[in-house]
């Protein structure tokens, strides 16, 4: 090998073709395949999200329906299957907080946690969430644990 059979690794440089705009000379100079007149064919033209050449967009075609309320409180469920898996897996001991919660990534820090009650619980566990639903809150109990409001 020398400095005359050098070349890049296959796929690394991607041929750019016939470079646009640089005079009549290159055969894409003039117009620089742009075009003649109209807003493409300027500088600096950026279309709108959702522009469709003047046709009525389509989240303006589309009806409007169904009410949002505001005052929405969202909350991350997680399962009583869920909880004994991770007591299964060692990963939580006797106690889940909102902290350990977040950490295993079971929900961000700025969410509401609500404990649901599918699967069944075999650990005794002491867990702290915003809710907890009924079954989830039993079972919890039945088990011997603690279900702590945050």
């Amino acid at each position: 090998m020398n400095l005359s059979n050098l070349k890049p690794a296959e796929g690394s440089v991607k041929n750019q073709g016939k470079r646009i705009g640089r005079g009549q000379g290159s055969g894409k100079g003039g117009t620089a395949t742009r075009g003649h007149k109209g807003a493409k064919s300027r500088s600096g033209y950026s279309k709108k999200v959702g522009f469709e050449g003047g046709q009525m967009p389509i989240q303006r075609r589309v009806p409007k329906f169904g009410f949002t309320n505001i005052n929405r409180k969202e909350y991350q469920g997680i399962n009583l299957d869920t909880l004994q898996q991770l007591v299964d897996d060692k990963k939580i001991k006797d106690t889940l907080d909102f902290d350990t919660i977040v950490s295993l990534g079971l929900a961000g820090k700025n969410e509401l946690v609500k404990i649901l009650g599918r699967g069944e619980l075999k650990a005794k566990l002491n867990v702290t969430a915003h809710k907890f639903t009924a079954t989830a809150k039993a079972a919890i109990e039945a088990a011997g644990g603690e279900a702590g409001t945050l």
